[in-house]
């Protein structure tokens, strides 16, 4: 079993900021969101063997708050790079509404919604899913096999590489693809990877 989660609501989502690699905690309603992400995972009974996150501490902290919710706080914790959000580069730190004025609003569309423009000085959806899926394949997956129960807490744009390839999704379908703050995704592989079954707990 493989449960994704984005981080609940930060700071800067809240502010309508970009936020990439800048390292912005949890607004309130973030961490109710998180606090929510828990209660939902509890009610389901599940239980983790281990759990991935960022290096991130919005990423970091809705998962510290959902293992709380769990009460399975002493499972292993491991906190990789591969796993942070896109680098949104010049535009980090921006109000999104002064980027479109800056650079035109049709200009930010394409660095925030197409697979291969990065803004400047940033990565773009491909460059994300270049080292978030090693990452997956060589650490995250093998256990999903083996049977183990694997909690991620991470990003939109590290999670929308990962689901692109859970969900066998195109470029043009995958940057259409919204993950909500809080709403875990849990998916049941088979023997091949393959999704076998999948949950969507909004």
């Amino acid at each position: 079993m493989l449960v994704l989660v984005r981080h609940g609501e930060s700071e800067w989502n809240l502010r309508n900021l970009f936020t990439g690699w800048k390292d912005v905690d949890l607004s309130d309603k973030g961490i109710s969101e998180a606090r929510e992400a828990g209660q939902k995972l509890k009610a389901r009974e599940l239980h983790f063997d281990v759990a991935f996150t960022s290096a991130l501490i919005r990423a970091q902290r809705t998962l510290t708050l959902m293992l709380d919710e769990l009460g399975q706080s002493g499972i292993p914790v491991f906190k990789d790079t591969a796993l942070n959000e896109r680098d949104y580069g010049d535009l980090s730190g921006l109000n999104k509404d002064d980027a479109r004025t800056r650079w035109g609003a049709e200009q930010v569309h394409v660095w925030r919604r197409s697979y291969d423009q990065p803004p400047p000085g940033g990565e773009s959806l491909k460059d994300t899913a270049a080292r978030v899926l090693p990452y997956y394949l060589q650490e995250i997956l093998p256990r999903v096999l083996r049977g183990e129960r694997v909690l991620i807490s991470a990003h939109g744009n590290s999670l929308r590489a990962l689901v692109m390839v859970l969900d066998r999704l195109s470029p043009a379908e995958i940057v259409k693809r919204e993950i909500g703050t809080g709403v875990p995704l849990i998916y049941w592989l088979s023997a091949d990877s393959r999704v076998a079954s999948k949950l969507e707990l909004a």
